[in-house]
């Protein structure tokens, strides 16, 4: 089975075995995590959900992403600021989607 989920604030195509980087969820590593927020499931869609629909996942660990850099700069005015940022994330493993 593959599926569409949604969370974050983004949307990930999943089936069973899919390792995920997403954003921060405040679950303990080794736990199960639900996403019931599912946005299409084999290719039927929902609107803009399926409701009977969840795919579950585990938490593998938490991280952060490489540090990305930030200048701020304008010309002419001796105006130049440089700030670095690391995303966090979690690593889920989807184990099932299923379909009540």
């Amino acid at each position: 089975m593959k599926a569409v989920i949604e969370t974050g604030g983004k949307q990930y195509y999943v089936e069973e075995g899919t390792e995920l980087y997403i954003e921060k969820l405040d679950v303990e590593s080794g736990k199960e995590v639900t996403f019931d927020k599912v946005l299409m499931l084999n290719g039927v869609a929902g609107r803009p959900y399926l409701n009977n629909v969840t795919v579950t996942g585990e938490v593998v660990k938490h991280g952060k992403n490489k540090k990305i850099k930030v200048f701020k700069y304008n010309q002419k005015k001796n105006y130049h600021r440089t700030q670095g940022h690391r995303q966090p994330y979690t690593k889920v493993v989807i184990k099932k989607i299923v379909e009540k």
